[in-house]
């Protein structure tokens, strides 16, 4: 991945992370990573936890940024989340699998949060 994109991820994690903040969430942790997979955002919004992807895109010229949620994606995503859930005793809360969308275009980035983008996949209830 070359630079440019990494820059253009992390600068995304970061909007992502400030929208959320301004949006009532609580950050839990950033960039959470398991043998299974890595989460970007897991915040907490009432008493939901949310697991929250982050994609960033320059432009929409080849779609929207959350198109780029595939379902292997998906599923690294909920595994890791029941990976959290467990370390953090947290099997008891709400939970739900959001995914911000961001085109940042320099000075006025276009955020989406979906939320509930996704459910958890049927092998892991």
């Amino acid at each position: 991945m070359s630079k440019k994109h990494l820059f253009l991820g992390r600068s995304g994690e970061e909007i992502a992370a400030d929208f959320l903040k301004d949006s009532g969430y609580k950050i839990l942790s950033r960039n959470y990573k398991s043998k299974l997979g890595e989460i970007d955002i897991i915040a907490q919004e009432k008493d939901t936890i949310c697991f929250i992807e982050v994609k960033t895109r320059s432009s929409d010229k080849f779609g929207a940024p959350s198109e780029a949620v595939t379902s292997f994606k998906q599923k690294q995503i909920c595994r890791a989340a029941l990976v959290y859930l467990k370390e953090k005793g947290f099997f008891d809360k709400k939970a739900r699998f959001d995914v911000i969308s961001i085109i940042d275009l320099g000075n006025t980035p276009k955020v989406d949060l979906i939320k509930s983008a996704f459910e958890l996949d049927e092998r892991y209830n």
